[in-house]
């Protein structure tokens, strides 16, 4: 039972006594249905439903935007039963991606193509502690401190108190580092590890699109870490962010037009990713600044149908019909504990670190994700889930 509370046991009779006639008599004994149960035993009951529940934030649909149909069961939802081969972490801090809201507010599309439970929570990164594991797990111990991404299977996320995952979702937590950091490595940093490694080696130049937000600041560092000379773009604004995460130029989008800028350089980039989805015709122009041999990952695209219609055409539209001419890659993130592992190896030694844009609790889940709808974050969004 959690916590060590030892709750009162009922004696029980053993063997040693005879009784003759009827017993209840012979022996004084009331029968259990004859008087009213002891009130430890409704404390006990109401406390093992306690202990089998817990806090999650929900939705049955997202018309209109996630954030206005997210909801807390008042009575709570059940916890997590875990698999021989899965763990339970406690999470005691969980952060938002875009996808968290953009694949439930896609509707019919999304349905069609990732099953999501009738009622579902969001959310995929976190941080926290592993509260029980299953009779195959031997990688892990219970009370470690660990952080990942829950990838690949949508409608039990990390806005909840308790999450259960697989061994490849989750990494040990590096010594020296905080639970908000952590938080917001998984997803992000392994989209951006996932979307350069494979495709750069050491002195490669590549563009970022979008470099200021949440999956930005990661690819910048990354692509350092792996040697590349980097060009991002981003608003006045976040230029000095940007160049503080090591990015070699910074193009200011609302000051320059970005095609126009990356065509007066030539082919000189082996790999672009497109964190923002904008302009739509991005990957279709983007020969004219990409080496021939060079590849054009998507990251994020324009929310709901249209979106889904731009990121078809450039998977399908050949060159000769007004398509891209270049490698296109739409990237779908994988659950990768070697990845995560050193993600963690690099911001224990500095090369990679976080860039918080604000930290909300539980209770404010829905102001956070309107904070991240405005496109405006600075790094990640954090959600307190654990009371300190």
């Amino acid at each position: 039972m959690a916590g060590g509370l030892r709750l009162p046991r009922r004696k029980r009779w053993s063997g040693g006594m005879t009784i003759s006639g009827d017993p209840t008599k012979a022996a004084n004994i009331d029968l259990p249905s004859s008087r009213p149960l002891p009130s430890h035993h409704h404390s006990r009951n109401s406390f093992e439903k306690m202990a089998a529940t817990m806090r999650a934030w929900q939705f049955k649909n997202a018309r209109g935007g996630l954030e206005k149909n997210l909801f807390l069961p008042a009575a709570g939802t059940s916890k997590p039963h875990i698999t021989d081969s899965q763990i339970l972490v406690e999470v005691h801090s969980a952060a938002l991606n875009p996808a968290d809201y953009k694949f439930p507010e896609m509707g019919m599309v999304t349905k069609a193509l990732i099953p999501i439970p009738a009622i579902s929570t969001p959310g995929m990164d976190f941080c926290g502690k592993v509260a029980e594991k299953g009779s195959k797990v031997d990688s892990f111990r219970v009370g470690e401190m660990v952080f990942g991404s829950y990838i690949g299977t949508f409608g039990h996320g990390s806005l909840a108190e308790y999450i259960a995952v697989s061994k490849e979702m989750i990494a040990p937590m590096p010594d020296g580092m905080q639970v908000d950091d952590m938080a917001g490595v998984g997803c992000t940093g392994l989209t951006m590890y996932q979307s350069i490694k494979p495709y750069v080696k050491e002195g490669d130049k590549i563009f970022i699109n979008g470099g200021s937000g949440g999956t930005g600041v990661f690819g910048i560092q990354i692509a350092k870490a792996l040697g590349c000379h980097v060009t991002t773009s981003c608003s006045g604004a976040n230029v000095e962010l940007c160049k503080g995460l090591g990015a070699d130029e910074v193009l200011d989008y609302k000051s320059v037009d970005v095609v126009t800028a990356l065509k007066e350089k030539g082919q000189v980039f082996s790999l672009v990713v497109d964190n923002a989805g904008s302009p739509r015709d991005f990957y279709k122009v983007s020969h004219n600044f990409l080496v021939p041999t060079g590849t054009f990952v998507q990251v994020s695209g324009p929310a709901g149908f249209g979106g889904f219609l731009n990121v078809a055409s450039n998977m399908l539209l050949p060159g000769f019909l007004g398509g891209g001419k270049r490698k296109y890659h739409m990237m779908m993130v994988k659950n990768n504990a070697e990845n995560l592992a050193q993600l963690g190896k690099w911001m224990q030694e500095g090369k990679v670190r976080p860039i918080l844009d604000s930290v909300f609790e539980f209770d404010d889940v829905p102001k956070a994700f309107e904070k991240l709808k405005t496109g405006r974050a600075k790094g990640k969004i954090v959600v307190h889930v654990k009371k300190e």
